[in-house]
């Protein structure tokens, strides 16, 4: 089967900060072919990014297909508060490297 890197199908692909204890990713794509692509692939799900990012599902408080915006976006609770003591990441913007080589079928 052939597969596509996530970022070479994704326009945009970050994560940042949804207040102190949230960090939010957002994967937006320049077509409608491309993200209903990857939508019909079930490799983007709460049970997928859980799974990616190793964590259990209750982390992940949101899990959004935005359709009018080619756009998938979750948001995962943080372990600490951003900026407290062994917080490793701040801003949150860089968390998304995970998802950048998640292979997505033909």
């Amino acid at each position: 089967m052939t597969t596509q890197k996530l970022s070479e199908l994704a326009k945009t692909i970050r994560s940042k900060n949804a207040g102190v204890n949230k960090i939010t990713f957002d994967i937006i794509f320049r077509d409608g072919a491309t993200y209903e692509r990857v939508k019909r692939s079930r490799v983007l799900t709460r049970e997928g990014m859980a799974g990616l990012f190793r964590i259990p599902p209750e982390r992940i408080s949101d899990f959004v297909e935005y359709d009018p915006g080619y756009a998938i976006k979750f948001t995962i609770y943080r372990l600490r508060p951003s900026g407290s003591a062994g917080d490793g990441d701040i801003f949150g913007a860089q968390q998304y490297a995970p998802l950048l080589d998640l292979p997505i079928p033909a």
